[in-house]
């Protein structure tokens, strides 16, 4: 066993404030990592659940009248299900509509889907439920307005949440014949192709790079008297997205504080100890060891001290992620927010790269102290002892 590394165990940092400061900051950082995780993941599956990752619509796409249908399994579908990162498509009717509940009127949007209520069934938003008082089992007019006004009487079969305060408040799920015949169309048309990407290609970059090709791929082979355009959920949402990244760069501004701020408590704490075993080194250097070994003496008990905090701080964090991921104590305004709750994700690998550049860099900022040990004088320190 290395001198360097025996002494360091019978070294101790005598006060607690350091241990605390390692435990509070690394409990924020995660935090802030599990936080930002979860806002991520939970706005952009429901957004890919709302509208698909990537739509394959017409130029102009007719919400009222039911114009401008689409192929239902246009000529290039089989080389964009080819591609690795698609996961599957859904063939979808749109319609405007207007619903009807005793005196309560409101507009909506229907969206017909293959795996959708049954016939003349329909999911409703838990916020059109409310306004609307409606529950399970409850009849719903609604009214379909074009060349003349068409009516439907659907069954209320669940009421979803809604999960973000966007365009779902205002959506409910049909079946896809459904609206095809409101629409009066054949069962081969449809409004747009919505593709779900795979859980790996679900960034920012990758759904644009999808978009992009999927657009390429109709373009060279699509049909020239029906054209269709590709669209992003990035295009259909930019605001959703560019809240998530004003999330990721306030967490990365915490990180950085809270580092900064862990780091130099450990450094007064580490002057602290350097002060107090000032003789100690004095002894060491008489006895032959150099200022680098004597400084890797103290840096492996600040290290010791900062694993600790972090191991705390870690525990404290992911025990608050489990309890908010099971409970959801923590409400949010969903009208600020999108979410009506504090989401939270662990993801393992990434806590473990946080947690060691925090290390990394804590490390690196005790090297400052670590210059002491070249000053002292052993002959000074002894001779004073």
């Amino acid at each position: 066993m290395r001198a360097s590394r025996f002494i360091a165990r019978k070294l101790r940092f005598k006060g607690k404030l350091a241990m605390v400061s390692m435990a509070i900051s690394f409990f924020v950082i995660i935090l802030a990592v599990s936080v930002a995780g979860g806002f991520r993941i939970q706005l952009r599956d429901a957004i890919s659940q709302l509208a698909g990752d990537v739509r394959l619509m017409p130029v102009t796409m007719d919400y009222v009248s039911g114009t401008n249908p689409l192929p239902r399994n246009p000529s290039f579908l089989q080389k964009v299900e080819a591609l690795p990162y698609v996961d599957k498509i859904v063939p979808t009717v749109y319609r405007a509509g207007i619903v009807k509940q005793n005196d309560n009127i409101s507009g909506v949007v229907f969206k017909g889907m293959p795996d959708g209520p049954d016939s003349l069934g329909a999911y409703v938003p838990s916020h059109l439920a409310d306004q609307l008082g409606l529950k399970v089992g409850d009849d719903l007019t609604a009214f379909f307005v074009g060349e003349r006004v068409r009516a439907r009487k659907f069954k209320v079969r669940e009421i979803y949440p809604s999960v973000l305060n966007t365009d779902d408040q205002m959506l409910v799920y049909a079946s896809l014949k459904d609206m095809q015949r409101v629409n009066l169309w054949p069962e081969d048309s449809v409004s747009c192709l919505e593709i779900s990407l795979r859980k790996g290609f679900r960034s920012k970059e990758a759904i644009s790079a999808a978009t992009d090709e999927i657009g390429e791929i109709e373009y060279e082979y699509g049909d020239d008297f029906c054209p269709m355009v590709a669209t992003s959920l990035i295009q259909t949402y930019p605001n959703i997205f560019s809240w998530l990244d004003l999330i990721d760069l306030n967490v990365l501004m915490i990180l950085i504080l809270m580092t900064l701020v862990a780091g130099f408590n450990m450094i007064s704490g580490l002057l602290i100890m350097l002060f107090r075993n000032i003789s100690t080194i004095g002894i060491l250097k008489s006895m032959g060891m150099t200022s680098r070994d004597i400084s890797a003496t103290f840096l492996r008990a600040a290290s010791a001290l900062v694993l600790k905090g972090m191991a705390l701080g870690n525990g404290l964090a992911l025990a608050f992620c489990l309890l908010q991921g099971t409970t959801h104590f923590i409400r949010l305004n969903p009208e600020n927010y999108f979410l009506s709750w504090v989401p939270v994700h662990v993801d393992p690998l990434l806590i473990f790269g946080v947690d060691l550049v925090s290390w990394l860099a804590i490390m690196l900022l005790l090297l400052l102290p670590c210059l002491f040990v070249s000053r002292v004088d052993p002959a000074k320190t002894v001779r004073a002892q």
